[in-house]
């Protein structure tokens, strides 16, 4: 016999309606707070021997949305999507979509190599690569002792 969980806030027992509220309730709040009121989109970053990898998950957006400015060690990603506007041939029944935005700001340390960023977008996810500089070692000189 296979267990199947129904998610029916009427059927719910008092245990079961305290373990939401006080366990589940802040992480999916967060989420929703991030994602609604500060339009926030969730992003992934890998530390990779090459350089750092930023994915962005940013569905419905063009490439010509994207704006990406690196301005000291601070980096800024940040989108705009227009509205498509109803020409006057269309007449609007129903219209839920939004032009929506979100704005995001990194620091960069002094081992990324500013010069060689570079940006795709594909599949809703906006990928960005912060190549590493080269390490220079320090040069060992021999003295000899005289």
């Amino acid at each position: 016999m296979t267990f199947v969980k129904v998610n029916n806030p009427i059927a719910k027992n008092f245990d079961g309606l305290m373990n939401e509220l006080f366990n589940e309730f802040p992480a999916n709040l967060g989420k929703a707070v991030r994602q609604e009121v500060f339009s926030y989109p969730p992003v992934n970053i890998y530390d990779k021997a090459e350089g750092y990898h930023l994915e962005v998950a940013a569905p419905g957006f063009e490439k010509t949305d994207f704006t990406i400015k690196l301005e000291d060690k601070l980096l800024t990603i940040s989108a705009e999507q227009k509205v498509r506007n109803a020409d006057a041939t269309e007449k609007i029944i129903r219209s839920e979509f939004t032009g929506k935005g979100f704005k995001r700001s990194f620091t960069l340390d002094d081992k990324v190599e500013a010069a060689v960023i570079t940006a795709k977008y594909e599949n809703g996810v906006l990928l960005i690569h912060l190549p590493k500089k080269a390490e220079v070692k320090p040069a060992t000189t021999a003295i000899t002792v005289q």
